[in-house]
């Protein structure tokens, strides 16, 4: 399962941050008003690097074992359920954009994926 986990949320991070870095008020559209003043696009796009970082290191990590792989998967499932629960949060109450709806069953298939792992590679060792 880490063999493809890693990979796809490897690629999913690296679209998101090129998104935010390269494509601010398309990815943003309905959140990003048209005559978004500059410091926002300058945020949203200092917001797409460590989307970068994280996609970079679930790379490198795709074919990782051992203790070492632990910590990797918790920050995901962090962040992931982190997201995930943002996106309940907003969709639930209304005050997210309609486009959350998709995002909220993507992030929440990742931080259950990231729990299955993380749980799986407990029992292993």
């Amino acid at each position: 399962m880490r063999n493809i986990l890693f990979p796809l949320s490897a690629i999913y991070l690296a679209l998101v941050g090129c998104a935010l870095m390269f494509v601010p008020r398309q990815f943003g559209v309905g959140a990003v008003p048209s005559d978004a003043s500059p410091e926002l696009i300058a945020l949203l796009r200092l917001l797409g690097g460590p989307f970068l970082g994280i996609a970079a290191l679930n790379w490198l990590t795709r074919r990782l074992d051992g203790a070492a792989l632990r910590p990797i998967l918790l920050a995901n499932l962090i962040g992931f359920g982190a997201v995930a629960l943002n996106d309940v949060w907003g969709v639930t109450s209304g005050e997210a954009r309609e486009l959350a709806k998709p995002f909220l069953v993507i992030h929440l298939m990742f931080a259950l994926s990231f729990l299955f792992a993380l749980r799986s590679a407990k029992s292993a060792t």
